[in-house]
């Protein structure tokens, strides 16, 4: 039976529900759809979709996430696509849904991703897994020990400089561990080493992705940055806003800048 839902962009599409046939854009949402059990239906993902790692060798890559096939995707015939405002590319999107059922995440809170969940536990028939995944996310960031605030920086970049700035995920992630982002600009700002500088934060995160930073980059920000712990940290841990948040809390706690 056809069933009606609505987006994180507040968009209704509508399909035959349960879908059958589905495509996923997101990394962090492909393997969220793995988790929630729907290995037989999920029929295309990106090729940046990684996990889980065993299961997704065997899905058709329909391209990036920037730059999905089109032809790939339409010889797929999904019955519902799942996307996201920032991972992927507008027009792109915007060709997809004129002929397929696209629901698209737009997330910058972690009450975002939790509302994302659930949304997508409804799509897929998966409610009741959904609610049980959101639950422990919640109960397992309700006991992250938070101790002293400190200053931070949080780096995606280099050649220039990107940092993640307010209303990102990112910023979001922080603020749950207990640390003040030190970039005051939206979205993710190009710094220069001056600017960094002047921020002075007490901590810097080299992320791993999307920039591959790496031990070498530790020691060129420690140069600029003499009196800063610098670190490397999984990416995954701070951006990725699907099942993978069941893992974030403990990884969180266990960062050495607040031990």
């Amino acid at each position: 039976m056809v069933r009606h839902f609505t987006d994180q962009l507040q968009r209704t599409i509508s399909f035959n529900y349960p879908p059958r046939r589905i495509v996923s854009l997101v990394p962090s949402q492909t393997e969220l759809l793995f988790d929630l059990g729907l290995e037989e239906q999920i029929v295309g993902i990106t090729k940046f979709c990684v996990h889980p790692l065993d299961k997704v060798k065997a899905k058709t890559k329909v391209g990036g996430t920037k730059n999905f096939n089109l032809d790939a995707i339409r010889l797929l015939q999904p019955d519902l696509i799942v996307g996201n405002k920032e991972e992927n590319y507008q027009t792109g999107i915007e060709a997809l849904e004129k002929e397929f059922p696209v629901w698209m995440s737009d997330i910058v809170t972690l009450q975002d991703a939790l509302g994302m969940i659930q949304s997508v536990g409804k799509l897929t028939d998966k409610s009741l897994e959904a609610d049980l995944l959101v639950e422990r996310i919640r109960n397992s960031f309700s006991s992250i020990e938070r101790r002293a605030t400190c200053s931070v920086l949080y780096l995606i970049w280099k050649s220039p400089w990107m940092a993640a700035g307010k209303l990102t995920f990112i910023d979001s992630m922080l603020s749950a561990v207990g640390l003040k982002n030190v970039v005051e600009e939206t979205r993710y700002p190009e710094l220069f080493d001056a600017k960094i500088q002047a921020l002075n934060p007490e901590v810097v995160f080299l992320s791993s992705e999307p920039y591959p930073f790496k031990e070498r980059h530790v020691t060129e920000l420690k140069n600029l940055l003499p009196n800063s712990t610098i670190q490397l940290v999984d990416g995954e841990m701070f951006s990725w806003y699907g099942s993978r948040l069941v893992k974030a809390a403990d990884y969180f706690d266990g960062l050495r800048f607040i031990s």
